[in-house]
């Protein structure tokens, strides 16, 4: 049985989602983003020690405004009241990482993954904007869904479909 997308109809064209007739339920989301620059650099983000200041509360702020506003920037996502956002931040000197992880829930008839992602990347992208004096060179990848709960589709994370997180 071949799966059609969602999002297009039988013409090609692209449309928003029918979601009137979906029953309500709790959903939840969570995502990463992981900055990849020098040792140094990750010391300075956790000293609050950057030349623009203090990253991580304005990555974090800047990441639940993502979220909030996907809808806004994704064109075809649906408004979605947020119930509870998150961003978190896990450093790695020696690996001069910093992982962006992001939860986002809501009760409604679609899911979160992309308002989850949307906080991730733009948590992400702040961190860039704030150490690019010190590292321009810095790399955002890895920017990913880690779980999803709630929808039809079911409940999974990236350990339970045998992905690494």
């Amino acid at each position: 049985m071949e799966q059609q997308l969602s999002h297009v109809r039988a013409d090609g064209s692209a449309h928003m989602v029918d979601v009137t007739t979906k029953g309500t339920t709790s959903r939840t989301s969570r995502a990463q983003a992981v900055v990849h620059t020098r040792g140094d650099v990750v010391e300075m983000i956790m000293d609050a020690d950057l030349p623009k200041g203090d990253a991580l509360p304005v990555a974090r702020v800047a990441g639940i405004m993502a979220a909030k506003k996907t809808w806004e920037t994704i064109p075809l996502c649906h408004p979605i009241p947020l119930g509870k956002i998150t961003v978190d931040f896990e450093s790695d000197v020696a690996k001069g990482t910093l992982r962006v992880t992001t939860l986002v829930k809501t009760v409604g008839v679609t899911g979160v993954e992309m308002e989850a992602l949307s906080a991730a990347s733009t948590a992400a992208l702040t961190v860039y904007d704030m150490i690019k004096a010190v590292d321009a060179q810095a790399v955002i990848s890895d920017i990913r869904v880690l779980e999803k709960t709630g929808g039809k589709s079911g409940d999974w994370t990236v350990e339970s479909t045998g992905d690494s997180a």
